[in-house]
């Protein structure tokens, strides 16, 4: 509201690319809490705290949970950079004041046992033993996989996605974005679904790292 009233002409083309354009683009839509799912994602990669102010009522009222939106938050906590995504984790406080239902489903002892399995049922059996290949590895295997890709509240493909969308937007990740192309594939995640999150992310992330994503989903399918 407050965009259409001080700047009325770009308010009039974004809103018609981002809101009308983009979201009934033939072949490339989403339903609306797949797509807010990835926006919110996006926005937490990218460092976009004001925008993702602005969408979160949105993303609740299309079909979004709080649950999902805290699992989110939690997951880019392994993704992201702080700077980009511990404004959102405090501003989550404010809008769901009280405590959601915890969903670990690991405990410190098994951590690192779960995550493996985790890794492996994404990437293949060969990720069982990744994690000895070093304390980055270990690491990764207990912490980003064994403490957070292992809770409910979203579902492994879902998981999968968002990373996606964080490293995506954050930029300078491709490796990572190819490989985790790939880990979406092989959870059903297919390349044409993650050229329509691209689609649906790139009013918010822009064009260069859109096409860079779509470059490495290219890459992940060859």
């Amino acid at each position: 509201m407050e965009l259409r009233k001080n700047d009325p002409e770009f308010a009039e083309r974004f809103q018609h690319f981002a809101f009308d354009e983009v979201v009934n683009e033939e072949n490339q839509q989403l339903d609306a809490p797949t797509r807010y799912l990835a926006i919110l994602s996006a926005l937490i990669g990218c460092g976009g705290v004001d925008a993702y102010r602005e969408m979160l009522p949105i993303a609740l009222e299309n079909g979004m949970t709080p649950v999902m939106v805290k699992e989110t938050v939690y997951q880019a906590t392994e993704e992201c950079f702080p700077s980009s995504m511990q404004p959102t984790r405090f501003l989550l406080t404010e809008i769901f004041p009280s405590p959601l239902p915890g969903k670990a489903t690991t405990t410190m002892e098994n951590r690192l046992e779960k995550g493996a399995e985790a890794q492996a049922e994404i990437f293949g059996e060969q990720m069982k033993e990744a994690w000895k290949n070093g304390h980055i590895n270990r690491w990764l295997a207990a912490n980003c996989f064994g403490d957070f890709y292992t809770r409910t509240g979203l579902d492994l493909p879902q998981r999968e996605m968002i990373t996606f969308c964080f490293l995506m937007a954050q930029g300078g990740c491709e490796p990572q974005l190819i490989a985790h192309a790939k880990g979406n594939m092989n959870l059903g995640n297919d390349k044409d679904f993650l050229i329509r999150v691209v689609s649906q992310c790139l009013p918010y992330i822009g064009y260069p790292r859109s096409l860079n994503a779509i470059s490495c989903i290219q890459k992940a399918t060859e």
